[in-house]
């Protein structure tokens, strides 16, 4: 029996000699395996850039306005926002050709201008003409 001596303890070290090389290899695989959602904005198709100019009846237009208070004008007549995708779902059902010409203020608002685009997306009107803002 060993009475005289006494017992050595380990001490409770971590090694942490491959740590860094452990980390490393973490960030690289939470990097490749992460999906990034990258916004794109709005989702709309554009025509491609040409110069030739297609003539469009009158009746197959809906002339749109917003001006710089969030006020909505179809056609000359003052609507609610909310009423615009009943109204142009209407509209679209009698002429299945119709363009909705969409012209803004420069002061308008952009949350009143995106309200106008998910409206006219929930009446499903597939031809929209964006038009370049009035100038003052």
């Amino acid at each position: 029996m060993l009475l005289g001596k006494k017992k050595i303890k380990a001490s409770p070290d971590i090694p942490t000699g491959a740590l860094p090389d452990i980390v490393f290899l973490l960030l690289i695989f939470f990097l490749v395996t992460t999906a990034i959602d990258t916004e794109k904005g709005l989702d709309l198709v554009l025509p491609p850039s040409k110069t030739d100019e297609i003539k469009i009846p009158k009746k197959n237009i809906a002339n749109l306005l917003i001006n710089a208070a969030g006020a909505v004008l179809i056609d000359g007549e003052i609507v609610e926002i909310r009423d615009i995708a009943r109204i142009i779902k209407e509209r679209i059902q009698d002429n299945p050709k119709l363009i909705v010409s969409i012209k803004t203020d420069r002061h308008t608002k952009y949350d009143v201008y995106i309200d106008v685009l998910d409206k006219l997306k929930k009446a499903e009107a597939r031809k929209i003409s964006i038009a370049d803002p009035e100038e003052n």
